[in-house]
């Protein structure tokens, strides 16, 4: 089972960076392993014992891993551009990449993969770096459409591409863990920006380029 959501007007969506007003002062580590036991002892377990006696120090750690996109400016990993690519104006397009994030209504983990394309106006980019930039924005706090289109719109404020086009493919925790605890389903969000909103052509080629399952659902 698959959920789409087609964000082809994700132009006029604001997709400001709703982390950049964020207070710089974070709890210490002490506060975030209290608050772990906190939690632990709210499921129902003691947070002292053997077993969980270390857990609060795990997590911490663990989360300056996963919410390490707040500490990443997205921009800064585009600002080195190359426009020797002899006139190459077809689509780059990097597929399958790995994501990771976590829902900000649940905290439960959102997993799957992004395909990042753009049609260069002159400038292009190195690939890795368009992996750090899903990998900044997907290490938040997130809401799937949100995600989708801040990918895109830091690419076209970057290098002013004829085009971008963004499609993520995940599953959620929140859907498959809790609720309605339905398993195997997954959401896939697009942004289209300039030609790619503008050419039915492009979407068509660029969908037909991806792995099959996400091919199959344009």
């Amino acid at each position: 089972m698959e959920v789409r959501v087609d964000l082809g007007q994700c132009s006029e969506l604001n997709v400001v960076d709703l982390h950049a007003g964020v207070a710089a002062r974070r709890p210490g580590r002490a506060e975030i392993e209290a608050a772990v036991r906190t939690l632990i002892a709210a499921a129902g377990d003691d947070p002292h014992r053997e077993g969980l006696a270390e857990t609060p120090a795990r997590v911490a750690r663990a989360y300056r891993e996963w919410f390490s996109g707040y500490d990443t400016d997205p921009a800064r990993l585009l600002e080195r551009v190359f426009s020797e690519s002899e006139g190459y104006d077809e689509t780059v397009l990097l597929r399958s990449i790995p994501l990771v994030s976590t829902c900000e209504h649940h905290l439960a983990p959102i997993t799957g993969v992004a395909h990042v394309a753009y049609q260069p106006n002159g400038k292009v980019v190195g690939i890795s770096k368009l992996s750090r930039l899903v990998d900044a924005f997907a290490r938040r706090l997130q809401l799937q459409e949100r995600l989708t289109a801040q990918i895109a719109h830091a690419l076209d404020d970057a290098l002013s591409p004829r085009g971008v086009a963004v499609v993520v493919e995940a599953s959620h925790g929140c859907m498959s863990t809790r609720g309605v605890n339905q398993h195997g389903v997954s959401m896939v969000t697009k942004c289209w920006l300039g030609s790619y909103k503008t050419d039915p052509e492009l979407r068509r080629e660029l969908m037909d380029s991806l792995p099959r399952a996400c091919a199959t659902h344009r």
